[in-house]
């Protein structure tokens, strides 16, 4: 923390427990830009996820089965669809079948792959199995890759331990 956008390390924060007395403003303003573009994404990477988990488990992604499993409206489901086709990461036709795109599957996967490390990170700390695929649905979409490549160094040394 010595490279001017955090406090020394061995300087107590002026303000005790302010986080902005741990950064400068440019680096926080930094922080929650990213948190922002997080949000942007998180929706599309959920349901390209879940489009890919119907695909690989029954064959194929229905709407009606999208909402079920979101727990939201035909109507929600309807609009996300259309922005993922703008996207280029589904192809559907009204009352058909949804598939990935080449460029969704990518997406999917690099989700899914997110979404596991975290699961297993939390499980290696001890947190219920239903707690840590709870709680690693809004995390995958925040966690950098440093973070992430953290987390599989712990559960891979964890794992050794064993």
């Amino acid at each position: 923390m010595t490279d001017g956008k955090y406090a020394p390390e061995n300087e107590a924060p002026t303000t005790k427990g302010a986080v902005s007395a741990y950064m400068t403003a440019a680096t926080q303003a930094a922080h929650f830009r990213q948190v922002r573009r997080a949000h942007e994404t998180e929706t599309i990477e959920d349901y390209v996820e879940l489009i890919a988990d119907l695909i690989d488990e029954s064959g194929e992604a229905r709407s009606v089965e999208i909402c079920r499993r979101l727990g939201v409206s035909s109507a929600t489901v309807n609009k996300m669809i259309a922005r993922l086709q703008q996207l280029d990461l589904v192809t559907a036709q009204p009352y058909r079948s949804i598939f990935l795109t080449d460029e969704g599957r990518a997406v999917a996967e690099k989700s899914r792959k997110r979404h596991h490390i975290i699961v297993e990170f939390l499980l290696a700390l001890g947190i219920s199995e239903k707690t840590a695929w709870a709680d690693a649905e809004g995390l995958e979409h925040h966690c950098s890759e440093e973070t992430l490549q953290a987390f599989e160094r712990f559960t891979s040394a964890n794992n050794e331990d064993k």
